[in-house]
């Protein structure tokens, strides 16, 4: 096994495993959660988290609140002028709130963001068939008069900011993809959402957000990329389940997913936190607001 390595901005470490070289690590910084041990940064209901991969800089969210993303982002002294790109997994505001500050600092920055026709980031286009026309109405009850335009785009909530649509898994650098999956759970039904993955040698690392569809499917999806699985980061959206079904749930990631290690957070739940944590033991990764994971 190799090293995962933990850092917070308190300058604490912990060592997991047998190390490894330090220049080969990947990293995952979690800048915005509810909890954390790093007294320099703001808790706040919400999810962000920075991913530093292959020479890759890749914002994941932007958390709840623009004045206190905008805090954590300095209190870490991170530079988001240097973006490769972000991410948005959803649109829910505690992931979305941030993009104020950030397009504020990089406005030409690209913005992934799961595409679920009118969703408000980019001005995205409606489907032809979505007037339905009736062409049996006089033109004055039929929409643009029975001339309907060429093109018809839903608004923008943000001017800024170049945000590209992914509607299916896709690769958008090398070994580098997003994960499309669209909810079926009761309450969240058609939402969809976009899980930051990344191809290593001992499997594939997720980026989740909330993980709204079940952090099954998005497995089961994910698992077309690469059917072995290293660690997950982030929201489980346990929150509010049961115990019963979180206990299945975890035993599900231990033993048919055969995932490695686990650092959850946000909407994970403190129920679920603690039953991840007496299971996967040693491979439980703390992953509070300031913690920094180093992946070889």
């Amino acid at each position: 096994m190799r090293l995962l390595r933990i850092v917070t901005v308190t300058s604490a470490f912990f060592l997991i495993a047998t190390a490894g070289p330090a220049n080969a690590a990947d990293h995952v910084t979690i800048l915005y959660d509810a909890f954390s041990d790093a007294p320099k940064l703001a808790k706040d209901w919400g999810f962000s988290a920075l991913v530093e991969h292959a020479g890759k800089r890749i914002l994941f969210d932007t958390g709840n609140n623009a004045e206190i993303f905008e805090h954590n982002v300095k209190a870490l002294n991170l530079d988001l002028t240097k973006l490769d790109f972000a991410v948005i997994s959803h649109r829910h505001t505690d992931h979305t709130s941030g993009l104020k500050y950030l397009l504020s600092a990089n406005p030409n920055v690209i913005v992934y963001v799961p595409a679920n026709g009118a969703n408000g980031f980019g001005g995205a286009e409606l489907p032809p068939d979505f007037l339905r026309p009736e062409p049996s109405l006089p033109a004055n009850m039929r929409y643009f008069g029975g001339n309907y335009p060429e093109h018809l785009r839903a608004g923008k909530l943000y001017d800024k900011g170049d945000f590209r649509l992914i509607g299916k898994t896709t690769e958008v650098a090398p070994g580098i993809f997003l994960v499309f999956t669209v909810s079926d759970v009761p309450g969240m039904k058609e939402l969809p959402e976009l899980t930051l993955a990344w191809k290593g040698p001992e499997g594939l690392v997720l980026v989740d957000g909330c993980s709204h569809s079940g952090i099954e499917q998005i497995l089961t999806a994910a698992s077309t990329i690469d059917a072995r699985f290293r660690i997950v980061f982030g929201g489980l959206h346990l929150v509010s389940t049961a115990a019963p079904e979180i206990d299945h749930i975890v035993e599900n990631l231990k033993t048919k997913w055969k995932l490695q290690k686990i650092a959850p957070g946000h909407c994970t739940g403190e129920p679920a936190f603690l039953r991840l944590k007496n299971a996967f033991g040693e491979n439980y990764i703390y992953a509070g607001a300031g913690t920094t994971v180093d992946i070889p």
